[in-house]
């Protein structure tokens, strides 16, 4: 009987104003494990930067895909969040046959599924997508920033911190903001 393929998953950016959701889905390689997987939120900028290049190298297969803003505005974030996860288990080559998520609610797969409350912290696959994921999103933020300059977008990722709350309400919303959201919908 062969083993079957398990991917991790997990997504970054379900709580900003700005930008897109971004899911990452990996299938390790036991064969070729990687030293310092965690929970992205637990390790540094630099230390992320670094792990994304062991994950890319050795993993069996790995994949990362968006939910745009406009999906998120008109879905909501969970359901874009889940859409953002299953475009990432699509996108796997090869195909797992059970997928891990990160969290307590799982996305329909054409595998079988299983939701894992902390799984960024625990399981080594949902941690390596949680690091792709979010450096994926920190990316695309700091590109996001040269477009759409005073924003800050490149510090804050577009979390609602006072420097970003500040810069939308000096500025008004721009075409990266979620409309749906309540800060923003309250400017518009």
């Amino acid at each position: 009987m062969t083993e079957r393929l398990i991917a991790g998953v997990d997504e970054a950016g379900r709580g900003p104003l700005a930008g897109p959701v971004s899911a990452a889905a990996v299938i390790l390689d036991p064969a070729r494990p990687i030293a310092g997987l965690d929970d992205s939120k637990k390790l540094s900028p630099r230390r992320r930067e670094a792990l994304v290049g062991a994950i890319e190298e050795r993993a069996l297969a790995w994949s990362i895909a968006w939910a745009t803003v406009e999906e998120i505005d008109r879905l909501n974030i969970l359901q874009a969040s889940l859409l953002a996860m299953q475009r990432a288990v699509a996108a796997l080559d090869p195909a797992p046959g059970h997928v891990l998520v990160d969290g307590n609610r799982c996305p329909a797969f054409q595998c079988t599924a299983e939701a894992v409350v902390g799984g960024d912290a625990s399981v080594a696959s949902i941690a390596a997508a949680s690091i792709l994921a979010k450096v994926a999103r920190d990316r695309l933020m700091c590109e996001l920033d040269r477009d759409h300059p005073g924003y800050g977008l490149a510090v804050h990722k577009g979390y609602p911190t006072r420097a970003h709350l500040e810069a939308l309400a000096r500025l008004g919303p721009c075409a990266v903001h979620r409309r749906s959201f309540a800060p923003v919908r309250a400017l518009l």
